[in-house]
């Protein structure tokens, strides 16, 4: 990987040239208890006792159990277009006859949800997240470029790239977005390498995307190509002899390959023991959306990499905090020869 080594040595050095460097600098939340009257204190949050649990709890269903306005379930039914808004009518109505508005809602089970160790309902999380909430407050009070980023939050990559055996991760606000910004990232190391700003077709980055790849990549490659700084070739799913064809046919030397690890919709995993082999035969840079596989795959979480035994050779990770883990965020993990402290 010397090659991709020098080019994003080049770009940062450009990028450094510009003054558009990004510098992280933590801002350091006060971790003083906050003070607390009596009743307070009693009621306080030990955080000190987790709690495990080996069977199914009570909490583990309300993820699953559901209710939706019996109006919203017909329209759905009839796939008609639905604004939502007859249930906050309905839920308005509810607290004057609570006895004939019951009969309102229907009562549903849902199996689409991506809450797969079901922690967004588990005590010591929420408490956890409680406790956090008393001693520093809610939201981050500013951007991650102002004042928003904070000591916790680079902790909390520092804890994210251990997990995926990678050298440095950043943050961001969903998996959607880290996918969107890595894919325009990579256009811009082409733009930054060229004097013109606009590199000829040999220049480009050449982006090989599976068939089946999330939206959120499809997209960032989109967004990329509109700065006609990417070439795009789709290969058919999961199909390295289609995909070993169309690297052997490049002619230009940066190239990427980008897979999920686990594809959703249909449940298969990207073959990466494959994709090492054609990674070291092409020299190209191999990322992995591993959303649905990040805690979940693997002896200690670490996705479908870690399950297949091919960190190594997984240049950058995409993962999401949305799933697995219960809450919210995404984020992208990489080996040390991509500082992602850079702002393209």
């Amino acid at each position: 990987m010397s090659s991709w080594d020098s080019w994003v040595s080049e770009a940062l050095s450009k990028l450094e040239s510009l003054k558009l460097l990004r510098s992280l600098r933590p801002i350091h939340l006060s971790g003083e208890e906050p003070k607390l009257s009596n009743k307070e204190a009693s009621n306080a949050l030990d955080l000190g006792n987790f709690e495990i649990f080996d069977e199914l709890q009570p909490w583990d269903r309300s993820s699953v159990e559901v209710e939706m306005e019996e109006a919203t379930f017909q329209r759905w039914l009839q796939d008609t277009p639905s604004p939502g808004d007859e249930s906050i009518w309905s839920r308005q109505e509810a607290n004057y006859n609570l006895v004939s508005s019951s009969e309102k809602f229907k009562k549903l089970l849902l199996f689409s949800g991506n809450d797969y160790l079901g922690l967004s309902s588990h005590p010591t999380v929420g408490k956890a997240v409680a406790r956090a909430v008393q001693l520093h407050g809610m939201g981050p009070r500013g951007s991650a470029l102002i004042c928003g980023y904070t000591n916790y939050h680079r902790l909390l990559e520092s804890c994210l790239a251990d997990l995926k055996k990678k050298e440095d991760c950043i943050l961001c606000p969903t998996g959607f977005a880290a996918n969107m910004a890595l894919m325009v990232v990579l256009g811009n190391i082409g733009s930054l390498l060229v004097s013109g700003g606009k590199p000829l077709k040999d220049e480009r980055v050449a982006i090989f995307s599976d068939a089946l790849n999330h939206a959120s990549i499809i997209d960032g490659i989109r967004l990329a190509e509109r700065q006609k700084a990417v070439e795009v070739s789709v290969y058919r799913h999961c199909d390295m002899l289609h995909l070993d064809e169309l690297l052997s046919n490049c002619l230009m030397k940066k190239k990427v390959v980008v897979t999920d690890g686990l594809f959703s919709m249909d449940g298969d995993f990207a073959p990466l023991a494959e994709l090492a082999e054609l990674r070291r035969k092409h020299g190209f840079l191999l990322i992995v959306d591993d959303a649905h596989g990040t805690f979940v795959c693997g002896e200690n979480g670490g996705g479908v990499p870690e399950a297949f035994n091919c960190e190594k050779d997984v240049d950058i990770c995409i993962g999401t905090l949305s799933k697995a883990a219960g809450c919210h965020g995404g984020f992208i993990a990489c080996r040390y020869f991509l500082p992602l402290g850079a702002n393209y």
